[in-house]
């Protein structure tokens, strides 16, 4: 009768490490689903890993879809506002650190957007790491996106440890990674998102501009897997109204019309989108049927994405920042960023009409407002996994 027993437990004992094998192998059983999002893990503590807490997004995170949050005013909150300071942040580089540079006022910190019809969430760095938890995040464009990728990183890395977090340079890309949640924030230059001679990182001409118009094969094989991924592109095409371009032969240079060229590089990219992504893993921000495209921008080339992205459908969300931020020219860095490198002198700064930048952004400032409504949309499409 023991022996008996004894078989009978051994055969058991076989059959439940069989079917803990397979339950742990296809993920399907609750209790070990907790088990491994606890801090407490038996599995991960034996193993050497500590994940953090989940953190739950709720409805009132999640703005109502009839709201356009691209229609309000900028309101004065000393109090909330700014999200980081210049100090508490290494990521910054010299061009938006106006307050150290010389400026003398910070009012410009201060103002937070408020929609017409319904609140933006207040930003939560620890939801947000959740809600990206083993995703990766990736700004595609020009210096302008570079200070919004900077913006992000400055707005969570505070929550992290600094043995839980780090930061590389690898050309044509940053990347800030939080170890914890398995979370990777990135930057890639691509001015034009479409090919061109200006796609090294550090060492390329603003003048002298070549673009290939149906090129983005070098530029989308790192773009291919990201989860959600940000694309910026228009300072780059203003700076006269042709450019040097090529489609088709690349031996062949023309002289083009800037919107027929931007018009041709960003159905190039939409093609890729077509083909590449799948909606159902990855999200794409660059909304649908904005009111207005800003006073004080191209129209054409306003109409131009309008036109693109309406026949590209869900796969991308238009993030139409441009008249709100068109409301903030305090917000620039004028005479306190740098030029070519270095930052301007006494002279200089006393000729702001001839050296004045009205193209990028000091932080804290305008971009954190950019990245506030990123994150509403993150939170909107998000669904808790347990």
């Amino acid at each position: 009768m023991s022996k008996q027993t004894s078989a009978d437990s051994r055969i058991i004992q076989s059959i439940f490490q069989l079917v803990l094998f397979s339950l742990l192998v296809i993920g399907s059983a609750r209790w070990i689903l907790d088990e491994l999002k606890s801090n407490k893990s038996r599995i991960l503590q034996l193993y050497g890993f500590r994940q953090k807490p989940a953190v739950f997004v709720t409805k009132e995170d999640q703005f109502n879809e009839s709201c356009n949050v691209f229609e309000g005013q900028w309101v004065w909150d000393n109090v909330s506002y700014p999200l980081y300071t210049e100090k508490s942040c290494p990521y910054l580089v010299k061009q938006t650190t106006c307050q150290r540079n010389g400026r003398p006022d910070s009012s410009y910190q201060n103002w937070r957007w408020q929609p017409s019809s319904c609140d933006l969430p207040r930003f939560d760095a620890l939801k947000l790491l959740d809600v990206l938890r083993n995703k990766r995040l990736m700004f595609i464009g020009d210096s302008v996106q570079r200070s919004t990728f900077e913006s992000m990183i400055c707005m969570v890395q505070s929550v992290i440890p600094d043995n839980k977090k780090s930061f590389h340079r690898r050309a044509p890309m940053k990347i800030f990674k939080a170890e914890e949640y398995n979370v990777s924030i990135e930057y890639y230059w691509a001015p034009f998102i479409v090919e061109s001679i200006s796609d090294h990182a550090t060492n390329h001409t603003v003048h002298k501009r070549l673009v290939n118009l149906d090129a983005i094969e070098k530029h989308s094989k790192s773009w291919e897997g990201v989860d959600v991924l940000v694309f910026e592109s228009y300072v780059w095409w203003m700076h006269q109204p042709k450019i040097n371009a090529t489609c088709g032969d690349t031996s062949k240079v023309q002289e083009y019309n800037v919107t027929t060229a931007y018009r041709i590089a960003l159905e190039t990219w939409a093609k890729w989108l077509e083909t590449k992504i799948n909606p159902l893993k990855q999200r794409l921000y660059p909304i649908d049927k904005p009111s207005y495209w800003g006073t004080g921008s191209n129209q054409d080339i306003m109409k131009i994405v309008g036109d693109v992205l309406s026949r590209v459908g869900d796969k991308v969300t238009l993030l139409n920042i441009t008249q709100l931020s068109e409301y903030r020219k305090d917000g620039h860095t004028t005479v306190y960023g740098e030029r070519r490198g270095k930052l301007l002198t006494k002279e200089q700064r006393a000729d702001p009409r001839n050296y004045g930048d009205c193209i990028h952004w000091c932080l804290p400032g305008v971009p954190d407002t950019w990245n506030e409504i990123l994150y509403a949309y993150l939170l909107r499409s998000h669904r808790n996994n347990f």
